[in-house]
């Protein structure tokens, strides 16, 4: 990993800089992404299997459709617990992954290395945190699609830095929210192309991995064991979409955020000057002004 020139970006040199350094370190973030998520896989692979029909386990004509879960009150219990336990694995694996490539990206803004391992442990440390700004961004959003929908995309693109500004400048919940807020001010449109390209770059790769073998499952309706077995793969084909697509957004959006810094705090100079302070430093009052063209 090489050092990142700290200067300012137009959009086409940060997607750019987003599918460079995505390629150059592709097995490093591809783990980021996919190690956390492992666990999640393997529950949604455990909820397929109690889909599977109870036809050959019962000569009863109508209990032999009848997926296992309903078969009895503790086949319910414990799909339901498996269920229960695939939302928390998804949430703490999205953090993790999310907020490890953050840590990797601003190292390399400090011509630093980091494994791994160091990358997961630096962010579980603020999982609590991560979690509440998780629950603050949604509910902000959803709020503002609950009007119209516009408002909703606008503050999605408003609060896109905020996991950035929260782990490189030690941010709570809400100071994160509202420095990415102040930073993103007349960025809003740089920040939705990196959204728009991500959602674009999620439902190719969700069409090519996933959705053939969920055709596959339909066609399957008159033969339920293998109906299962395409369930499953479709759950295997969407965790392979979403580790190669989910780094794209999380690089794009720390880029970006050092790039707003750049333009707006001059930010770039603040390193040169105090390169092993600065990054993790906010400015008091908007920061040093840039004169940009």
């Amino acid at each position: 990993m090489g050092k990142l020139d700290l200067r300012p970006l137009s959009v086409g040199e940060i997607l750019d800089r987003t599918f460079t350094l995505y390629r150059g370190n592709f097995i490093l973030f591809a783990g980021i992404s996919a190690i956390p998520h492992i666990l999640t896989l393997a529950l949604s692979l455990a909820q397929v299997m109690f889909m599977i029909p109870a036809a050959g386990l019962s000569t009863s004509g109508p209990s032999s459709t009848v997926p296992l879960w309903l078969q009895s009150g503790s086949a319910f219990i414990a799909f339901a617990s498996v269920a229960m336990l695939g939302v928390v694995a998804m949430i703490v694996a999205f953090l993790l992954s999310q907020g490890a490539t953050v840590v990797v990206i601003s190292e390399l803004y400090l011509s630093r290395t980091t494994s791994m391992s160091e990358a997961f442990r630096r962010v579980f440390s603020r999982l609590g945190m991560l979690f509440g700004l998780l629950v603050l961004n949604i509910l902000a959003i959803f709020a503002g699609l609950m009007f119209l929908f516009i408002p909703g995309v606008y503050l999605m693109c408003r609060l896109l830095v905020s996991l950035p500004a929260m782990l490189v400048e030690n941010l709570d919940p809400t100071q994160s929210m509202s420095r990415s807020y102040t930073l993103t001010q007349d960025n809003a449109g740089r920040a939705f192309l990196l959204i728009l390209l991500y959602y674009t770059l999620s439902v190719a790769a969700t069409m090519l991995f996933a959705v053939p073998f969920e055709i596959l499952m339909f066609l399957s309706a008159k033969n339920p064991h293998m109906m299962v077995i395409w369930a499953a793969v479709t759950q295997v084909g969407a965790f392979i979409a979403g580790v190669l697509v989910m780094p794209v957004l999380t690089i794009g959006s720390a880029i970006l955020y050092f790039d707003l810094r750049v333009r707006k705090e001059a930010f770039d100079l603040q390193v040169m000057m105090n390169p092993l302070d600065a990054i993790a430093q906010a400015p008091a009052a908007g920061g040093l002004p840039r004169m940009l063209n």
